[in-house]
């Protein structure tokens, strides 16, 4: 009698292990065909833009209404409509499927897009805590952790967070690949500090990696204004800068041709404010 009870208890775990293997196989298959169907044979057939675009994910949704990947792609579009409130209702609900694969990006949706620093903060703490210092759109979250502090004016945290993103793109034993963007942001934190000194030496390491940068050249040339020490050079540099930008050699981010990043230059501020910023 044990033994046929035993013998139960087994078959019983391991029926339901099987069948709960055959469901995730089941679902996988259902959501790479209705993927296959609305959005490689779909929407990515049409600009992100387009009606079709959408229409093509709220058919996949509502077969699949559990794929976190359909509502994030629901909703991306709209920020680069800058509908932020309409996206972001839809970004939740990816984030809150799976918070693994979607906290960084509404991190960086909130930084760079919607402009809610704090907000932006708080969701790359969380994405940390579960990811580590994983890269979102080419850069580490502390890339993102770093100029949300510069735009609260918490410079000192600022750096803080851009010195980890240096030292996570310079890891022991390996070439250090330390992103231009870095150094920039670096020296202009150190700018709003009016450690100009400091600040320059960010610039130049910046230009060392994109000699043309305009906004580098510009601020640089702002900090050596400040130091009243070379304004010769100062005007020669701005004048650089104000034809580097003419020439589009501003900044590189994809994402920049949707929203201006922090400290981006306008031909307004080039124009009319350099030289009493």
């Amino acid at each position: 009698m044990k033994h046929t009870v035993l013998f139960i208890f087994l078959f019983a775990i391991l029926f339901s292990r099987v069948s709960f293997s055959q469901q995730t196989l089941t679902s996988r298959a259902l959501k790479d065909s209705v993927e296959k169907k609305f959005l490689n044979n779909g929407a990515f057939h049409y600009s992100f833009f387009s009606s079709e675009w959408q229409s093509n994910i709220d058919s996949a949704l509502a077969i699949t209404p559990d794929d976190d990947y359909l509502w994030q792609q629901k909703a991306m579009p709209y920020f680069k409509c800058r509908k932020y409130q309409v996206g972001m209702q839809y970004l939740d609900k990816a984030v809150a499927l799976n918070p693994k694969e979607n906290l960084g990006y509404r991190g960086f949706i909130k930084c760079i897009f919607s402009k809610n620093y704090a907000d932006a903060i708080i969701d790359f703490a969380n994405a940390t805590k579960i990811n580590g210092n994983k890269t979102e759109m080419e850069h580490p979250y502390s890339f993102y952790i770093g100029i949300s502090f510069l735009q609260l004016n918490q410079y000192d945290s600022a750096i803080s967070y851009l010195n980890k993103t240096v030292e996570a793109e310079s890891p022991p034993g390996s070439s250090p690949i330390v992103h231009f963007m870095d150094w920039f942001y670096l020296g202009i934190a150190n700018y709003e500090l009016k450690n100009y000194t400091e600040a320059i030496a960010f610039f130049d390491k910046d230009l060392l990696h994109y000699s043309s940068f305009s906004e580098a050249k510009f601020y640089k040339a702002v900090c050596l204004h400040k130091l009243h020490i070379k304004k010769e050079e100062a005007m020669l540099l701005f004048e650089e800068a104000a034809a580097d930008f003419k020439k589009g050699y501003s900044f590189t981010e994809d994402n920049c041709v949707y929203e201006k990043y922090p400290y981006q230059l306008s031909q307004y501020i080039v124009k009319y404010h350099g030289m009493s910023m």
